[in-house]
């Protein structure tokens, strides 16, 4: 389903971003490109070097490098997608998105981008539950964002709740579903089940 697809994996500074590393695989087996934009916070918790080794692509990660190197990255990175997923997408991130901020490479790219767009919240249940944290959500999914529901389970810090990146699989489903055409949107179909005859 996502055979020929160019995807942009956008990687936060939550302790999931280590799941980074089996979505790209995943992405990547089901026939995607993946080209990856870390934050300065996400490069704590995983390597860039462990995803340009499993994307082959470089791995994007500063606002400020040569031009020649990235070529205005958040640019030609908005213009490469046909899709973006961020995983995981911390309270941060989701607030500058919510608010416009821009003020780091991942956030300027989806500024400059009006591709599709699938957000995986991860974060602590009372960070998720945090009522601006979901006044941001809603407003997303009122801007035309895909905001997947978080997992509910065991947390990094010990509790119970929400706040779980979702699984891998059911991130790269959703991915498919945003990139494929809703041939029934909008219609009203009636189905009915008469008897079969035959000669």
């Amino acid at each position: 389903m996502l055979s020929g697809k160019k995807i942009v994996l956008g990687i936060t500074g939550g302790i999931a971003a280590y799941k980074s590393a089996e979505l790209t695989r995943a992405l990547i087996k089901e026939g995607a490109q993946v080209k990856v934009v870390m934050t300065k916070s996400a490069t704590e918790f995983i390597s860039a070097l462990t995803l340009q080794t499993l994307s082959q692509n470089s791995v994007y990660m500063d606002m400020f490098v040569p031009a020649e190197k990235y070529d205005m990255a958040h640019i030609a990175l908005a213009e490469f997608a046909d899709a973006f997923v961020i995983a995981p997408a911390t309270g941060n991130i989701i607030g500058k998105i919510a608010s416009g901020i821009a003020d780091d490479l991942l956030s300027t790219t989806i500024m400059a981008a009006a591709k599709p767009t699938l957000i995986c919240p991860a974060m602590n249940d009372k960070m998720l539950a945090n009522p601006i944290v979901q006044e941001n959500i809603k407003k997303l999914k009122e801007y035309g964002y895909t905001v997947m529901e978080s997992g509910v389970g065991e947390l990094a810090c010990k509790t119970q709740g929400a706040g779980r990146l979702p699984d891998v699989s059911e991130i790269v489903e959703e991915g498919e579903s945003l990139l494929t055409p809703k041939d029934f949107a909008g219609q009203k179909l009636l189905i009915t089940a008469g008897p079969t005859q035959e000669p």
